[in-house]
């Protein structure tokens, strides 16, 4: 099937350093099973941000960009299908996974796709390689053969469903790898978009008490609007007294890794998912660990079942307001200003391709 609308994709393009051009690139003929999708909004993950600032290496030039929404705009011979099962049609309203896995090897089959040998991400291939159109900041995107996507309820906006394929679904995978928290009292630190989800998610989820740590007072109020019950600074004596079940830890400091370790309460979790940038290294007491009897897991990307929570989340009604995370869009003309900027204190900034 094609899409006669678009003859064309014009994509912004990251040539290295700081630099970013707009193209018009051609479309490609469609492999089987390939989804072309027509990008609606696009939303402005971190780590883009310290690509272009030279802070994470990424293949240039390319396309970048992996939070999104979109329609389905052509399908390859044989069609697609979603998550569910169910066959794709032009027009459907989808979301997608941030990783192209092979689904055969050891790690795929071990139930760690995420940490596929193959592995492509969206947004983090290069444009001369085998796949050019594999970022969000577009007007369209090729998804691979077997690339995981879910189809996404109407009564859930552009802006809440455009975060559900990095920020909120990398969450959901953080609470799975926590365990139940249901009466449990949880410590969120970093409140970022990560960290607001996650204080939302945690509050769905039955949490006795929710207590976010972030240096920035707008973050903090914000939590406090999503389900945390208080929120501190980091330096705050209050912290002293609060032994929680469960800590995720989000920002990716140092000092807020080791205070995890150190506060969590006996029998606790401690989830890192925020140090995927280098950041120093951080002194363990392995008898600590030993005798609190400390669980210390890491989360880095997603499975699929994890993306197909996140999109139950927001369609629950539980994500009503999620939207009000994401800044009003702007165009791929004025993408390089964002990248170049320092992310806001509560918002996700976002391109609108078309």
């Amino acid at each position: 099937m094609t899409d006669p609308v678009a003859d064309a994709v014009t994509a912004a393009v990251w040539t290295g350093g700081r630099d970013i051009e707009v193209r018009r690139l051609p479309v490609p003929d469609l492999a089987p099973g390939e989804i072309l999708v027509r990008i609606d909004l696009a939303t402005v993950c971190g780590s883009d941000r310290h690509t272009v600032a030279g802070r994470r290496t990424s293949p240039a030039p390319g396309i970048l960009g992996h939070e999104g929404v979109g329609r389905v705009a052509a399908l390859g011979v044989g069609g697609a299908t979603d998550l569910d099962g169910r066959a794709l049609q032009v027009g459907d309203r989808i979301v997608w996974s941030v990783v192209s896995a092979c689904d055969t090897c050891d790690r795929c089959r071990g139930g760690h796709t995420a940490k596929c040998r193959t592995l492509m991400k969206v947004g983090h291939e290069p444009l001369e390689g085998p796949w050019p159109l594999s970022g969000t900041y577009a007007t369209h995107l090729v998804l691979p053969t077997g690339h995981a996507v879910v189809v996404v309820p109407a009564a859930v906006p552009d802006a809440a469903a455009s975060i559900a394929g990095c920020a909120l679904a990398t969450v959901c995978a953080c609470l799975e790898a926590a365990g139940p928290i249901d009466g449990r009292v949880v410590l969120v630190s970093g409140l970022g978009a990560l960290g607001v989800c996650a204080t939302a998610l945690a509050s769905h989820s039955g949490a006795d008490a929710i207590i976010g740590i972030d240096p920035d007072p707008a973050r903090r109020a914000l939590a406090l609007e999503f389900g945390a019950t208080v929120a501190h600074p980091p330096d705050d004596a209050a912290l002293d007294a609060i032994e929680p079940g469960t800590v995720i830890e989000l920002s990716g400091a140092a000092t807020a890794v080791r205070a995890a370790i150190q506060m969590v309460a006996v029998g606790g979790t401690v989830v890192l998912a925020g140090s995927v940038a280098p950041a120093g290294d951080v002194a363990v007491d392995p008898e600590r660990v030993v005798r609190n009897l400390t669980s210390i897991v890491g989360v880095h990307n997603y499975e699929p079942r994890h993306l197909r929570a996140a999109v139950d989340f927001l369609a629950s009604g539980s994500g009503a307001s999620f939207d009000r995370l994401v800044d009003a869009p702007v165009g791929l003309g004025d993408l390089t200003s964002i990248l170049h900027s320092e992310a806001g204190a509560t918002g996700r900034a976002s391109v609108a391709p078309g």
